[in-house]
């Protein structure tokens, strides 16, 4: 038992120890270090841009947030054309006669037909997958990721990623398969095992994410991975005894004070009645002995016990997907846009409170009052009648303005000039953010499509970090899924794939994304180009009817039923 006790303190002392290491590293960066550089642009980006500066409160604090305009159009523009991801498999052909082939297979299977169901069992006995088998799997997976994004809520996610990338430099999306979730689905036909478990998806804050090379960009190349988390003591105790971990190991599970390094102001103000201690998640490469293969393992500790130990994900990917604003070479942490605005954001406030009081003073001066004259108080008050002690000179005297030195018009100029050459030199002017009168729409679009080209390479960073996504939701489908049915929704209607992770457990899957038209303008060109080809006769009432934008025509399902039973009930 002593020697098993001083195993379990050595592992968190270790861990720990690697969490310092990161933390001084991440302190080190830039004038201020991530932590509080992270702290410093959030307050800017919501409005709180006046935060310690002593200005008494005898004067108004104007803010004119640049800052929150320029990353929401810029997250906006990245976010605004819709995406789909097609898998596929390294080393099989796809061509477009095994697609046909598929075709009369996948559309008995959305009929729920049970040949078809036997047709696929026969297919799927083959030691090795075959094309068509591979064909028709990954067709089916490319739907059921818009099914799984559509459950996990992936376009908040994303949203939320891009947010912390514009604020921290970097946005990462932490997927992980959790066995409490209900599928709906069952193991035998009498529907008596349920099957549990899918995978969810968590947004992690930069500040709170460690990695064993800091000046390595790449996470799947890293030699390790730390998650930082404040969870509630009890919870831990309870994981703990879950785990099976010793009575003596649970009782060193306290609560602590370590918020200094965690993500947002806020986080420094926990209450102290809510117990919370710091817990490590660490995730490494563990590979085999002939070094052909590894596998991805983790492990859970706080400073002084083992939460959960070594266990293995089953996966070979680390389940984490990296968004970085702005590169840096040699540092795997991005870099905030908000980190170099700040100057000009202070200015521009600055100039414009200053503008603002000049204007109040020039409209409200300040009063001399002689009170050797003046007996009673003086206000601002409409109509006050102010008694004076003394002659008709001596209420000549009795009350004068103080005139301010007159304001230059130039003032005003040069801060309109540095908001323009701000918005300009981040590429968010006038025409992107809609500010100009749409006299010349196609002169407008053509310049704002121009003016959005310096985007190009930040949209194709973000569509690569999607992809890292589709990949790692693939190897847990591979790895955790087993034998069960797969929720497909396509054009054929909303019908399920019988799917053996097992099959493709050794398979190379890639991902790629699609990007289609913007939202702004695709449903109108979408109707213009079925019109046309309709038109021609190049395509038929049903093709026309299934392409047209969701929400565009009510019951189209039933529409098209009917339209198919009718062109049946001729032939």
């Amino acid at each position: 038992m002593e020697q098993n006790s001083l195993e379990s303190m050595k592992i968190p002392k270790q861990v720990w120890e690697e969490y310092t290491a990161g933390i001084r590293f991440k302190s080190a960066l830039g004038k201020r270090g991530l932590y509080e550089q992270s702290k410093l642009n959030e307050r800017f980006f919501i409005g709180d841009q006046w935060h310690g500066a002593r200005c008494g409160n005898d004067r108004p604090l104007v803010r004119h947030n640049l800052i929150k305009r320029i990353g929401e159009y810029k997250m906006a523009m990245i976010c605004k054309n819709q995406m789909s991801v097609t898998f596929s498999v390294d080393g099989i052909s796809s061509t477009l006669s095994v697609r046909e082939k598929i075709l009369p297979l996948r559309q008995e299977l959305a009929k729920g037909g049970k040949k078809a169901a036997l047709d696929f069992a026969e297919l799927a006995k083959s030691p090795v997958p075959t094309e068509q088998e591979l064909s028709l799997v990954m067709d089916a997976l490319s739907n059921y990721f818009s099914v799984t994004a559509e459950r996990v809520k992936l376009d908040d996610l994303k949203e939320q990623a891009l947010r912390n990338a514009y604020i921290s430099g970097t946005g990462i999306l932490y997927t992980w398969w959790d066995d409490r979730i209900l599928t709906g689905l069952y193991a035998d036909d009498a529907r008596t095992t349920p099957i549990r478990g899918d995978i969810a998806c968590e947004v992690l804050d930069v500040e709170n994410v460690y990695f064993g090379d800091p000046n390595l960009d790449s996470i799947q190349e890293q030699p390790y991975i730390l998650i930082a988390q404040r969870r509630n003591v009890e919870d831990l105790r309870r994981e703990a005894r879950k785990h099976n971990r010793p009575e003596y190991e649970i009782q060193r599970i306290l609560p602590d004070r370590d918020v200094s390094y965690l993500a947002g102001e806020r986080s420094e103000m926990e209450p102290e009645e809510s117990a919370k201690a710091t817990v490590i998640t660490k995730f490494w490469k563990e590979y085999m002995p002939d070094g052909s293969g590894y596998t991805i393992k983790a492990i859970r500790t706080c400073r002084e016990a083992v939460i959960r130990p070594e266990w293995d994900l089953g996966i070979r990917l680390y389940p984490f997907a990296k968004f970085s604003w702005e590169r840096r070479r040699g540092c795997a942490y991005g870099e905030s846009e908000i980190t170099y605005l700040i100057p000009n954001q202070i200015a521009i406030n600055r100039m414009i409170t200053a503008s603002v009081w000049a204007v109040m003073m020039m409209g409200m001066p300040i009063m001399v009052v002689n009170s050797d004259i003046v007996t009673g108080d003086v206000t601002n008050d409409p109509g006050q009648i102010i008694p004076v002690a003394g002659n008709g000179d001596d209420m000549v005297s009795a009350i004068k303005y103080v005139n301010p030195p007159d304001f230059s018009p130039a003032f005003d100029q040069n801060i309109t000039s540095l908001i323009n050459n701000t918005l300009r030199q981040t590429g968010a002017n006038d025409v992107v953010l809609g500010d100009v009168k749409p006299e010349n729409t196609s002169a407008i679009l053509a310049v704002r499509e121009t003016a959005t080209l310096p985007l190009t390479s930040l949209q194709n960073r973000f569509y690569s970090f999607l992809e890292d996504v589709a990949r790692i939701w693939a190897e847990f489908w591979v790895a955790y899924y087993g034998q069960r049915k797969v929720k497909i929704k396509d054009e054929l209607g909303t019908w399920y794939l019988p799917f053996d992770g097992k099959r493709y457990r050794d398979l190379v899957i890639n991902a790629r994304v699609d990007v289609g038209a913007s939202t702004l303008w695709s449903e109108e060109q979408v109707i213009n180009t079925l019109n046309s080809l309709y038109d021609r006769e190049i395509i038929d009432a049903v093709q026309y009817l299934s392409r047209l934008p969701k929400g565009s025509v009510p019951d189209l399902s039933q529409l098209i039923g009917e339209i198919l039973r009718k062109s049946e009930t001729k032939t």
